[in-house]
């Protein structure tokens, strides 16, 4: 789960990690009232969205009078942001953070993961700070360092004073980098995230280490411990069909193919996602219904499928173990009746309850192409959305 920069940079703070002086606003009114408060002569307006690339799309602007404030939330608010992160689609900007100028004389990157070769929480740094750190890797990749955290100690005073002068930081704002990334990192272990960045850390011509920008995202799988943090879900920042999906706890990304999937287990459904592209077609979805679903959960999971406009064909492909092969049929025929199937569909089916479950679907009614395996679904739901 996404959260927005001003709700990452609440959340720092109670981990003690320093940030400037911010209120977010909803209107050109709240702005220039968040800017009376903050007080000073210099504030920057942002455009909160879940996305990266703000700054080069022009979600990012310096105000230097409450003149400004007022033009730049009254342009920003409502506008259509489109980043390389949104797709050519772009993102409405709904609100925008107010916050305090700073004299900025350095700036860096930093950031908490979850580093799935070592199995422990890496964390990053780089001297080339409010870049992309793709265009980093890609051009310099030198520059970017990394330590892995033992989960039994944590992040030690010596590692994060040893990552600060690989980057390059002066000796006399070592001590206060050391705070900065132990208060990231405790926010990470504490929170449950499966990322928490910052790009850019900055360092002032005060000397202050300061967070200018933030981004966290959360295993959804722990939520059920931080309910304060559920509460900072934003949904207007989700796509429609993933939120139906989130209700009947399933796990659905959408994609920008025309080739709906409904797959019981992530490596399967990665594996359906891979091969439908192996033989020249894209995936509208990723969707695994998981192994215990029912029958309303699979007929959920396939009218979200249906739902989508540019979905051609759909190709189920089902390995029942605790999941019987007659229950995905039973939500099938109930969704496709219900809905109104008018899209090819091809279904594989193995396991438990196989052969009831096709029978089920052949005596259905419905036009369903069977398969025999997952090479011969692929093919043929790729030949049916072809013509």
């Amino acid at each position: 789960m996404n959260i927005h920069e001003y709700q990452a940079k609440d959340v720092l703070r109670k981990f003690g990690v320093a940030t400037l002086k911010g209120k977010v606003a909803h209107s050109p009114e709240e702005a220039v009232a968040a800017a009376k408060e903050i007080g000073g002569s210099l504030w920057v307006v942002k455009a909160q969205i879940h996305a990266g690339g703000r700054g080069k799309g022009g979600g990012v602007k310096i105000a230097k009078s409450l003149d400004e404030v007022s033009d730049l939330a009254k342009k920003m608010i409502g506008m259509t942001l489109v980043t390389h992160q949104t797709g050519p689609e772009g993102k409405v900007v709904q609100k925008v953070y107010i916050e305090q100028g700073c004299n900025i004389a350095k700036e860096y990157y930093v950031a908490c993961l979850v580093d799935r070769a070592t199995g422990r929480v890496a964390m990053m740094a780089s001297s080339e700070g409010g870049m992309d750190i793709e265009e980093v890797a890609e051009h310099n990749p030198d520059a970017i360092k990394k330590i892995d955290i033992d989960p039994v100690i944590g992040l030690s005073g010596f590692q994060a004073r040893d990552l600060a002068f690989q980057i390059g930081m002066a000796p006399e704002i070592v001590n206060k980098a050391v705070k900065f990334m132990t208060g990231l990192y405790n926010a990470f272990i504490a929170t449950d995230c499966s990322i928490a960045e910052i790009n850019p850390l900055v360092v002032t011509k005060e000397g202050d280490v300061l967070c200018l920008d933030a981004k966290m995202n959360f295993d959804s799988n722990a939520l059920y411990r931080h309910q304060d943090i559920v509460e900072m879900r934003d949904l207007a920042e989700e796509d429609p069909s993933e939120i139906e999906a989130s209700k009947f706890d399933l796990a659905f990304i959408k994609l920008d193919g025309n080739i709906g999937c409904l797959v019981n287990g992530a490596g399967l459904a990665m594996s359906t996602l891979d091969i439908i592209k192996l033989h020249g077609a894209e995936p509208a979805n990723f969707l695994d219904v998981g192994g215990g679903a029912n029958k309303e959960k699979v007929t959920a999971a396939f009218k979200i499928i249906l739902k989508d406009p540019n979905v051609k064909g759909i190709l189920v492909n089902i390995f029942g173990g605790i999941m019987k092969c007659d229950i995905i049929a039973d939500g099938v025929i109930s969704a496709s009746k219900e809905l109104g199937l008018k899209v090819p569909l091809v279904c594989r089916l193995e396991g438990t309850n196989v052969e009831l479950g096709k029978k089920m679907l052949r005596e259905s009614g419905l036009n369903i192409t069977p398969a025999d395996n997952l090479e011969d679904a692929a093919k043929k739901i790729v030949a049916a959305i072809k013509g």
